[in-house]
């Protein structure tokens, strides 16, 4: 769609970006009553993706919410990427989404074309993903935000979280990395068109096809990589296993330009609040540049899965996750799981 409308431009931050900071976000929680529920499986004291509650022995809802300011100009493909952003910790639970609710602020001058659009694009990777939009919630405000509460169900047997990794396992990421890096270059308009294709057509792909790709393995712990960054999501899974990851810094795959652009200070807010947070629990080598180690604290909007998988199935699913995403050539095997020898929960080499 053609539009008149930056809203980039009516942001102060992108996407994932305005999250709060993970050790911001558990503080907040401190000294709550401490409710309990047999069939709460996961709730807000896990800092997994999404809550589960279970139903019955063979069936359990799994919630979540999402929403933040714009990543993309375009209305309409604004309203894809929170969408698939959404989207995907239903699908990092190892669930299948069924419902979801709008949750969107505009101002009150926003063209009423491009609120339509925003919804509209919402909608579509609702119905890609098998689900349907059954209503929502708006206010006006001056910053425009949007996303979406999503329900999904699962069979609690086969629920994936992230604090269930085991020793000797393989980790396998999905899509490339520098998600944030690249649309702070493209705000500042440093980027190009072709920057801007490659990352909006990336933070639109709905996890859903790595998801089902990955059931048949011994997956033993999920997560998506949103806003607390590569290094911030692997050391939850790394705290809430008990686990030591190591990761090999030259097996990421990043998006074009991004250590270009990282070297050159083009970084958002997000990278620093995500090494205040993980960075006393991270050893980094003096060996990896600092570009790297920059663009593993990026915030990621709408990124990929991490699976810790068995590592005699590890070759299979890497394989299988190839096959199943050729619009995002970017699976890679990034690290392992190992015992916990004190000092650093995670280590790049």
């Amino acid at each position: 769609m053609e539009t008149k409308v930056k809203l980039t431009k009516l942001a102060d931050c992108a996407g994932c970006g305005a999250k709060v900071g993970a050790g911001e976000l558990a503080s907040l929680f401190e000294g709550f009553p401490d409710m309990r529920d047999p069939n709460l499986l996961v709730g807000f004291d896990h800092a997994d993706d999404a809550a589960v509650y279970r139903l019955r022995d063979d069936l359990a809802i799994v919630q979540t919410l999402d929403f933040f300011p714009p990543i993309a100009d375009d209305p309409f493909t604004f309203g894809q990427i929170a969408a698939a952003n959404a989207l995907s910790d239903i699908y990092a639970m190892g669930g299948r989404p069924i419902t979801a609710l709008n949750i969107m602020a505009v101002p009150e001058s926003m063209p009423k074309d491009a609120v339509r659009e925003i919804l509209r694009g919402g909608a579509t990777k609702v119905a890609e993903a098998g689900a349907i939009v059954a209503g929502g919630h708006s206010i006006y405000d001056d910053e425009p935000k949007y996303g979406l509460s999503v329900t999904g169900v699962i069979d609690p047997a086969k629920l994936l979280r992230n604090d269930t990794a085991q020793v000797g396992d393989v980790l396998i990421y999905t899509k490339p990395v520098g998600i944030g890096v690249l649309t702070t270059a493209l705000k500042g308009g440093l980027a190009g068109e072709d920057e801007r294709e490659l990352v909006e057509r990336i933070m639109s792909t709905l996890n859903r096809a790595a998801a089902e790709v990955a059931r048949p393995y011994r997956v033993h712990a999920c997560t998506d990589i949103t806003g607390f960054a590569v290094l911030g999501h692997t050391l939850e899974l790394a705290q809430g296993s008990d686990t030591q990851v190591t990761l090999d810094s030259t097996a990421f795959e990043f998006l074009p330009g991004v250590l270009d652009y990282a070297a050159m200070g083009i970084l958002p807010a997000g990278v620093y609040r995500n090494r205040r947070y993980a960075e006393a629990e991270v050893s980094i080598a003096d060996s990896v540049p600092l570009a790297v180690a920059d663009v593993l604290f990026d915030p990621q909007t709408s990124g990929g899965l991490l699976f810790s998988v068995h590592p005699d199935d590890a070759d299979a699913l890497e394989a299988a996750l190839k096959a199943a995403s050729p619009a995002v050539p970017a699976v890679q095997r990034i690290g392992a799981v190992g015992e916990y020898e004190g000092s650093s929960r995670v280590i790049v080499r």
